[in-house]
C-alpha cells in the first residue's frame, strides 16, 4: 500500500529515492544501543566483557562503558563503523575475531552493529547524533576555473572489491555522477557506491554507504572528492564525502530524520548543502561539520541542489516546481526562477556559472541566465517527464527521461544525438570529462555507456556488481575463452606461415629459373654463331682434306703403276742393277704414296665426323634458342601468379599475426586481471 501511495503521489524517480528505504520495522524507530545493540552484546559478548569480568579492560554491559572502550582504547567511533573495533572484530575483518574460537555472529546482527555505529551510535530513542568532526580539512584557498593542474584524481590505493550487498537484482539508478576531469563514474547501489573506469568499464572499487541507499552523488568541482547523500526513508539521512584517491571517508554531515534527496559540495569545498522531504536546505561546514544555516523557502520536498562552478551561487529545486538561486556564502535569495509547473528533477550549471539548466517532470529543459534571472531557452526534451540534465564542458547538454531515450543537445536545445532507448524510464545521466562518452541509468538498474561519435554502445555497467568470487569465476572463464582463442589464432598463424613460406620458396624458385633461363638464352644465342663458325671450319677442313686425298690417290695410283712396271722390267733384266735400283726406288715411292693416301683418307674420315658433330651442334644450338625462349616466357608468365600468391598469403599471414598478437594481448590481459582479482583482498580499503 505504501508503494502504491508513492506511485499515486510521486514521480517514479521519487519512488526510487524513497521506496527502497522502507524497512519491515517501524521506519521512524532509530537504531539505538538500548533497543538493538545491547541484546546482541548480552547474548554474544557479556560473558567475557561485563562489570565483573572485563576482559581486555572492556565492559560492554552499559552504553557508557561501551563508549569508554578498553585497555587498547575506544572500540566505537560514532559515524565510522569501519574505524570501530567493535564492528571490525565481530565482523571478522580484523584479529582477534570475536567471539573467540567461534563462527561469526549472524550477519543481521553484524549489520545492526555497523548501522548503529554509522548512524551515530545513539544510546536510546531520545538521543541525538553528535556531529562528527571531519578527518581532514578539504577547504580550498581559491577556486580553480577549468581543469586543475596535475593528473586527474583517480583511485590510487586498492579500494574494497567486495560489494557490501550482493542483491538478487540491481536497484534503479537514482544516483550517478561522472568525474569532471577523470575517466571515472560513481553509481549508487544498495548501501554502497561502485566506481567504474569510463574507458574500460573496469570495476575500480566499492565504497560502503551503511546509512541506506545513496540518492545523490556529486564529485567536487576539481574531482578530488566524491559526495554521497541518502539514508532510509522516514528514518534517517546522511551525507558522506570520500577522497577519490584512497576511498577514505573524510566528512560526514547531516543527522536528518528522513533520507537526503539532494546535496552538493561548494567549489571551494568549504560547505555542503543538503535537502530532502523536510523542505529545508541545510548548509554545513566542511571544517568541523557544524550547521551554518538553514533555508526554509521551499514548500515541498527539496529534490535537487547544485553549487555554481565559481562557488558564488547555489541553486535548489523542489517537488512542486519551486526553483531558487541563493548567494552561497550569505544564504540570501538571489533569484526566484518561475516557469516549471511541477517537480524539478535535476540542475546543472554551465562551466562559466552564467547559465543554469533545469529539468522537470513537465517534460522541459529550461536555461536560465544569471544576469537578470531570465529563462532564455525552453524546449520539450522528453515526453512524460525529463528526469536528468547535465552540462558538458563544451556547453552541450545531455538528458534522459520517461521516454527512455538519452539525448545530446547543443547549447541552444537542438538535438544532436539520440541514443538507444532503455527498456524502462531513464533516471540519471552524465557525460565524460572529454565529452567522448555519455552515460545514463534507468529504472531497471542498467547503466549504459555510449560513444558520442557514433552513438553506439561501448559497454553496460550495473549498480549490483558481482562478488569477488563471482568475478574470479568470470575471469577464469574469460581466461579459458581467451586461451582457446589464442590456441586457434596460434594454429592459424602456424598454417598461414607454412603457406606463406611455401609460396615464397616457389616464388624464389621461379625467380631463379627466370634468372637461369635468361642467362641460358643469352648463352644459346651466343652459341649459334660459334657453332656455325665451327661447322664452317670443319667443312672447309674436310673439303681441303678431300682434295688432298684426291691428289694423293692419283699420285699413289701413278706411282704404284710405275713401280709395278719397273718391277716387271727389273725382273726381266735381272742383270741390270740400275733397273733393279729404279724398281726399288719406285716401290718405295709407291709405298710412301700409299701410306700418305691412307693418312689423308683417315683425316677425311675424322674431319667428316667433325663436320657431322659440328652440324649436330649447330642444329642443337639453333633449337636451344626457341626452346629456352619458350621456357623463359613460361617462367615469366608464372612470376605474377607466384607474386600474387605470395602477396595474398603474406597478407593472410599478417592478418593471422595481428590476430595472434591481439589474442596474446587479450590472453595476457585476462590472466593479469585474474591474477589481480585472486590477489585482491575483499576489503582492500575500509
Amino acid at each position: 500500500m505504501l508503494r502504491c501511495a508513492y506511485l499515486l503521489t510521486l514521480t517514479l524517480t521519487l519512488l526510487a529515492l524513497v521506496a527502497d528505504h522502507v524497512v519491515a520495522a517501524d521506519p521512524k524507530k532509530k537504531i539505538t544501543f538500548d533497543d538493538h545493540v545491547l541484546p546482541i552484546l548480552r547474548e554474544k559478548c557479556l560473558r567475557c566483557h561485563n562489570a565483573d569480568k572485563a576482559r581486555g579492560g572492556l565492559d560492554l554491559s552499559t552504553y557508557a562503558k561501551t563508549m569508554e572502550g578498553g585497555s587498547s582504547g575506544a572500540v566505537v567511533k560514532p559515524g565510522d563503523a569501519d574505524g570501530s573495533r567493535l564492528y571490525l572484530l565481530t565482523a571478522h575483518k580484523e584479529e582477534p575475531k570475536m567471539p573467540p574460537n567461534s563462527p561469526m555472529i549472524a550477519p543481521a546482527a553484524v549489520d545492526t552493529l555497523r548501522d548503529w555505529i554509522a548512524l551515530g551510535a545513539l544510546e536510546n530513542a531520545g538521543s541525538k547524533p553528535v556531529p562528527i568532526k571531519p578527518k581532514a580539512d578539504v577547504t580550498l584557498k581559491s577556486v580553480t576555473r577549468g581543469r586543475p593542474q596535475g593528473p586527474p584524481p583517480m583511485p590510487e590505493t586498492p579500494l574494497r572489491s567486495e560489494p557490501i550487498v550482493a542483491a538478487t537484482r540491481p536497484n534503479a539508478v537514482i544516483a550517478l555522477a561522472v568525474s569532471p576531469w577523470a575517466p571515472l563514474v560513481a553509481i549508487g547501489g544498495q548501501k554502497q557506491v561502485t566506481l567504474y573506469h569510463t574507458e574500460t568499464g573496469q570495476l575500480l572499487g566499492v565504497l560502503p554507504f551503511p546509512w541506506g541507499t545513496p540518492t545523490v552523488l556529486k564529485f567536487s568541482r576539481n574531482g578530488s572528492l566524491l559526495l554521497a547523500g541518502g539514508g532510509r526513508g522516514g528514518q534517517s539521512g546522511k551525507v558522506v564525502v570520500w577522497s577519490v584517491k584512497n576511498g577514505e571517508p573524510i566528512i560526514e554531515v547531516g543527522n536528518e530524520l528522513d533520507a537526503v534527496l539532494a546535496a552538493d559540495i561548494s567549489a571551494d569545498q568549504t560547505m555542503i548543502a543538503l535537502g530532502g522531504p523536510g523542505k529545508i536546505v541545510r548548509f554545513y561546514s566542511t571544517r568541523d561539520g557544524s550547521l551554518i544555516r538553514e533555508v526554509k523557502k521551499h514548500t515541498d520536498w527539496v529534490t535537487t541542489i547544485e553549487f555554481s562552478p565559481d562557488g558564488v551561487l547555489v541553486a535548489t529545486g523542489d517537488r512542486n516546481g519551486g526553483l531558487f538561486v541563493w548567494e552561497a556564502y550569505t544564504g540570501r535569495e538571489f533569484y526566484t526562477l518561475r516557469g516549471h509547473t511541477t517537480f524539478i528533477t535535476d540542475l546543472s550549471w554551465r562551466d562559466d556559472s552564467n547559465v543554469l539548466a533545469s529539468s522537470s517532470e513537465d517534460s522541459s529543459i529550461r536555461l536560465w541566465e544569471m544576469e537578470n534571472g531570465s529563462n532564455f531557452k525552453t524546449w520539450t526534451a522528453h515526453g512524460g517527464g525529463t528526469q536528468s540534465v547535465k552540462f558538458a564542458h563544451d556547453g552541450r547538454l545531455v538528458s534522459t527521461g520517461r521516454d527512455r531515450v538519452t539525448k545530446l543537445w547543443d547549447g541552444n536545445g537542438t538535438q544532436q544525438k539520440a541514443f538507444e532507448a532503455f527498456a524502462d524510464i531513464g533516471l540519471r545521466v552524465g557525460i565524460t570529462h572529454d565529452t567522448q562518452r555519455v552515460l545514463a541509468g534507468d529504472w531497471t538498474g542498467q547503466v549504459r555507456v555510449w560513444n558520442v561519435a557514433d552513438a553506439k554502445s561501448a559497454f553496460v555497467l550495473s549498480t549490483n556488481p558481482p562478488t569477488l568470487a563471482e568475478r574470479v569465476a568470470q575471469a577464469t572463464q574469460e581466461v579459458t575463452a581467451k586461451q582457446a582463442a589464442f590456441d586457434q589464432a596460434s594454429a592459424a598463424f602456424t598454417t598461414a606461415k607454412a603457406n606463406a613460406d611455401k609460396a615464397q620458396a616457389q616464388l624464389a624458385a621461379v625467380q631463379k629459373s627466370i634468372s637461369d633461363l635468361t642467362a641460358a638464352l643469352k648463352s644459346a644465342n651466343d652459341s649459334v654463331p660459334q657453332a656455325k663458325a665451327a661447322l664452317d671450319k670443319a667443312s672447309a677442313d674436310l673439303a681441303a682434306a678431300q682434295m688432298r686425298v684426291q691428289a694423293r690417290q692419283i699420285r699413289q695410283t701413278v706411282l704404284v703403276e710405275a713401280a709395278n712396271k719397273l718391277k716387271a722390267s727389273a725382273e726381266q733384266a735381272k742383270t741390270n742393277p740400275d733397273l733393279a735400283a729404279f724398281a726399288t726406288q719406285a716401290q718405295q715411292l709407291a709405298d710412301q704414296a700409299t701410306a700418305e693416301l691412307a693418312a689423308a683418307q683417315k683425316q677425311v674420315s675424322e674431319l667428316d665426323a667433325q663436320v657431322k658433330t659440328a652440324q649436330a651442334n649447330y642444329a642443337a644450338a639453333q633449337k636451344k634458342v626457341p626452346d629456352t625462349d619458350a621456357a623463359l616466357k613460361a617462367a615469366m608468365a608464372q612470376l605474377p601468379v607466384k607474386q600474387k600468391q605470395v602477396a595474398d598469403l603474406t597478407a593472410a599471414l599478417n592478418t593471422a599475426k595481428a590476430n595472434l598478437d591481439a589474442a596474446t594481448t587479450q590472453l595476457n590481459a585476462a590472466k593479469a586481471a585474474l591474477d589481480k582479482l585472486k590477489a585482491t583482498p575483499p576489503t582492500a580499503a575500509k
